[in-house]
């Protein structure tokens, strides 16, 4: 029985708390592939990074990161998260992530998203208004070329008319795509009537809150009769690491707090958030995944027995961290954490937290 786990980062660039300074975007992408490359030396199973158009995230283009990426490492699966569909032409995100799978084959992968961030819709031109509407039709003609290598498409809203042309290069087999979302209703039973893998970004609440959540993604995706044994759920969740818990702990207020509190000032539905409140998120059963390997490790095999998770991606850092105290975080991820939830899974009888058939 597998299971996967991953990191998941925005190649994050905010003040670090000890010396008030903010990492150059350009340093903090040289950082970030030192990060990957070390989670394939450890045996990681993915790397995944998210796409941002804003000062506090050094990333607005994954798939460069991705292939530059795809050199160094040599056998992690890599992945977007997100790709931005409702601003990216469908056709070019094929093109590229095509293009990284030559350099390596088999493990690239495509996390397809609205985006949590909405900078992008003003910057290239769309109107939020389309939110939705964008997303899926982009969507659907990147499954299409993705099934076929000559693509006929009817002209859309949002897309032009495409009569029997090729598009490459090809992959050996098809890109595997998944739909991430936040735990929006709608957003669940549309990918499970396509019969995509989800992931869900869990980063408030109780993660077991998104159960039923997932059980209405399974018995949709049972009703339209798709195949239940490619519908894989996965999770993101934030979290840090640290040899000693309450230093993880403390570590890792100032980091949270601050990118909560930025939020909080974009959007209204969102608070600065308190000592206490910061407490309750990374304790037994808060959404924020920080601690010692152990803590962490037994944190992660209840949300993903409980939820009926595939994969997990730990998010570390969500606001920057020193670039060594990342690698540090990632080396307890890959050597302790990683090993004792594959190992947990690996021994356990009961077969329903993996397989949903």
């Amino acid at each position: 029985m597998n299971v996967k786990l991953g990191i998941s980062s925005f190649g994050e660039t905010t003040p670090l708390e000890k010396t008030g300074k903010t990492i150059s975007h350009d340093q903090r992408i040289r950082d970030l592939l030192e990060e990957i490359v070390l989670a394939d030396h450890l045996g990681i199973d993915a790397f995944a990074i998210g796409e941002h158009h804003r000062k506090d995230f050094a990333v607005s283009a994954p798939e460069i990161v991705l292939t530059a990426a795809a050199a160094k490492t040599k056998q992690i699966h890599l992945s977007s998260a997100t790709t931005n569909m409702p601003t990216i032409n469908p056709i070019r995100v094929y093109e590229q992530y095509a293009t990284m799978d030559a350099i390596a084959p088999g493990r690239i992968e495509i996390m397809a998203g609205r985006g949590s961030f909405t900078e992008a819709f003003d910057l290239f031109g769309y109107d939020l208004e389309n939110y939705d509407e964008l997303f899926i039709e982009k969507l659907k003609m990147l499954l299409k070329m993705n099934e076929s290598e000559i693509l006929d498409w009817q002209k859309g809203k949002f897309t032009p008319q495409v009569d029997h042309v090729g598009v490459y290069p090809r992959t050996n087999a098809p890109l595997p795509i998944s739909v991430a979302t936040g735990g929006n209703i709608e957003s669940t039973i549309r990918t499970a009537e396509m019969g995509l893998p989800i992931v869900y970004a869990i980063i408030g609440g109780n993660p077991l809150d998104f159960k039923p959540l997932i059980d209405l993604y399974r018995a949709v995706g049972k009703k339209v009769n798709n195949d239940l044994s490619k519908m894989t759920v996965g999770a993101h969740s934030w979290g840090w690491l640290n040899q000693d818990k309450e230093k993880a702990i403390n570590e890792y207020f100032y980091p949270t707090k601050l990118l909560i509190d930025q939020i909080s000032k974009e959007r209204p539905q969102w608070q600065e958030m308190t000592y206490k409140q910061y407490l309750e998120a990374v304790g037994e059963n808060g959404a924020i995944f920080v601690g010692d390997s152990n803590t962490v490790a037994n944190k992660i095999i209840k949300t993903m027995e409980n939820l009926g998770l595939n994969s997990f991606y730990l998010h570390l850092p969500i606001a920057s961290m020193p670039h060594e105290d990342v690698l540090n975080a990632i080396r307890i991820y890959g050597t302790e954490v990683v090993p004792k939830v594959k190992d947990y899974f690996s021994k356990k009888d009961n077969t329903k937290a993996i397989n949903f058939k």
